[in-house]
């Protein structure tokens, strides 16, 4: 029963997000073909817009199949030798025009080249996701810190951004496909897909990943065995 009700609130959710920027891509659609006289400034703002929510609803899409593969199937691991340091390295070059936008910064702490046994292509969409969640819900004007600690026997990943310390109860569900710690945010950016395809892909390299926060602050440690 419990199973049946998480897919409902699935169905219901993602229904809900698609809905969302349809129904803004429907009425700026409206408007551009209506009778009204448009400017061609206001007609290149409504495109403008067109364009963003299609763009965002196709990622959606994109994240929604991903997220019904990994649940569906095994995930499979094209593994190998990687340079934990350096696949870090090039994400958080990657990110730095959006962290931009928001005056953010990206510091990345390594103890020189840490190596690592896994899918890059998959890990690297494992960090991106975390970053984009650092972006997407991080303070303005922050630094977000990657720190990389190698043990005897594992290696741990943190990523800590500043936010509003999110409640004990929320960081039990943020993994959940669809959870939104402020369900008026989903305009943000997020679909809410980000953070469960995350932890998806890392329980198949037998990784795990949990969430921690207080003080304004909130950590995604990352725990990958040697």
């Amino acid at each position: 029963a419990q199973r049946q009700k998480q897919k409902n609130d699935l169905i219901v959710n993602l229904a809900h997000d698609l809905k969302t920027p349809l129904a803004s891509i429907v009425g700026y659609l409206n408007l551009l073909g209506g009778d009204v006289k448009l400017s061609d400034e206001e007609r290149e703002k409504y495109l403008a817009v067109v364009l963003k929510k299609s763009e965002a609803l196709s990622d959606l899409i994109d994240e929604f199949f991903e997220m019904t593969k990994f649940n569906l199937s095994e995930i499979m691991l094209n593994v190998g030798a990687c340079n934990l340091s350096l696949l870090l390295e090039q994400i958080i070059f990657e990110f730095k025009p959006l962290f931009d936008e928001k005056h953010m910064d990206c510091a990345l702490h390594v103890p020189g080249n840490v190596s690592l046994c896994c899918d890059a292509d998959k890990m690297s969409r494992v960090f991106g996701n975390l970053l984009k969640n650092a972006y997407l819900y991080g303070d303005r004007g922050s630094t977000v810190h990657v720190t990389v600690t190698e043990g005897e026997k594992e290696v741990i990943v943190d990523f800590i951004n500043d936010c509003k310390t999110i409640p004990e109860e929320a960081l039990e569900n943020i993994f959940e496909p669809f959870y939104r710690l402020d369900p008026s945010r989903h305009s943000a950016g997020g679909s809410g897909l980000g953070l469960a395809i995350a932890r998806e892909i890392l329980r198949a390299h037998g990784a795990a990943i949990a969430a921690e926060s207080a003080d304004n602050k909130v950590c995604f440690r990352i725990r990958f065995k040697k």
